[in-house]
């Protein structure tokens, strides 16, 4: 990229980056304080745990949304990604009852669904192929960043000013995103072929349901997704109930996870294509159990059980990041198929997840959410490697 083109891209980087942060810390915010959002809307933990799988529903309408960023142009999809953001947001601000809620992150899911795929097909588009993973390495920061720097300002927000306050703040951005990426993000259309047939979508499902390493992907991507759910929705409650951590160390505890999925997105880049994409994996998945079975001996010491989360979620953003690399070269004809359902079995995998996540808690504590996390993280291992038994690319 001439400097010519790095000027034009910048501000358009920078937005996008800021704007998918918001949209982030509202699709994981509630995790880390389902406890408080529980009291704040009268219900029990376990509605709000469901409220969370139900977000996690919106996943799977990523398998429709990139052939719709196509036909309407990236621009729009991403501005309709942040006015559904804000109308969520706002409504729950002004109307903070479950229902009004409920739909609220809904909505956030949703923009996100619309908006992830729209930036990254604009990138893929207006960045050299050469300089796009760098691009894309800036941009999927915002992931992180959402644990390591929104939910502690969520923390702070509630904590001065009740739970609905980050409601109002995300909203308000929501508004001003959905403004301001009509005027940083050049309009153009999505690709040469802006039409996307009922025929052509069968023919690139049967292609990707009739490949046995795709397959095995997926039920990889299913398992260890409903595995890291089965504990992300519950460990607020456990460090709150064991430890008794209050509102704002709960948001910086959370950001030490933001520093650990920072790390894992790190490594993936420095050593997975040195020891290979799939050893590479196939390590993270093996350190992912012992990491789930281990957490709950660590729960007499807050310090030690801080350290664990953190290094559970460094190895399952490595894992995950890699997986992510590895399966854009399963399908090389059908790759926008094959990483659509790709985040689609992952969001099953999530709403699975997130369902069992409040009644294995509450039925066996943090003993019961290890192990029944490792179990699932195991399956998916198995998945992978007899997905992927005979198949192999020398360079990945």
């Amino acid at each position: 990229m001439n400097s010519t083109n790095q000027s034009t891209i910048f501000l358009p980087v920078v937005g996008t980056t800021f704007f998918r942060l918001v949209l982030n810390t509202a699709r994981r915010f509630a995790y880390p304080f389902a406890p408080v959002l529980s009291r704040g809307l009268g219900v029990s933990l376990s509605a709000i745990t469901s409220l969370i799988a139900i977000n996690q529903v919106t996943s799977l309408l990523g398998a429709l949304i990139g052939p719709m960023s196509d036909r309407l142009g990236y621009r729009k999809m991403m501005i309709a990604g942040m006015a559904m953001l804000a109308a969520g947001m706002l409504a729950a601000a002004i109307f903070p009852i479950y229902a009004v809620v409920l739909v609220a992150l809904f909505l956030a899911g949703l923009g996100k669904s619309i908006f992830d795929p729209a930036v990254q097909a604009w990138v893929g588009n207006r960045v050299p192929y050469h300089r796009r993973a760098r691009v894309m390495g800036i941009m999927e920061t915002s992931w992180s960043a959402s644990t390591l720097i929104g939910i502690p300002l969520v923390a702070i927000l509630m904590d001065r000013y009740g739970w609905q306050s980050p409601f109002l703040v995300m909203g308000g951005l929501g508004c001003i995103g959905a403004v301001a990426l009509y005027f940083i993000i050049p309009d153009q259309p999505g690709t040469a072929s802006p039409k996307v047939s009922p025929a052509e979508y069968i023919g690139a499902y049967s292609q990707l349901l009739a490949n046995k390493p795709a397959l095995g992907a997926l039920g990889y991507v299913f398992f260890v997704s409903a595995a890291n759910d089965n504990l992300f929705v519950v460990y607020g409650a456990w460090l709150e109930q064991s430890f008794g951590l209050g509102i704002v160390a709960l948001g910086l505890g959370t950001s030490l996870i933001g520093v650990a999925e920072l790390a894992g997105e790190g490594l993936t880049a420095t050593i997975s294509d040195r020891i290979g994409l799939k050893r590479s994996l196939v390590a993270g998945l093996s350190l992912s159990v012992m990491s789930y079975l281990g957490l709950p001996f660590l729960e007499p010491s807050l310090a030690a059980s801080l350290c664990g989360l953190a290094i559970l979620f460094f190895i399952f953003e490595f894992t995950m990041v890699t997986s992510l690399t590895l399966c854009t070269e399963i399908l090389p004809g059908f790759r926008a198929t094959m990483m659509s359902g790709f985040l689609a079995a992952a969001g099953i995998g999530r709403v699975i997840g997130a369902l069992m996540g409040g009644a294995v808690w509450q039925a066996g504590g943090i003993l019961a959410t290890g192990c029944i996390s490792g179990a699932l993280t195991f399956l998916g291992m198995l998945c992978l490697l007899r997905g992927l038994k005979e198949w192999d690319r020398a360079d990945v």
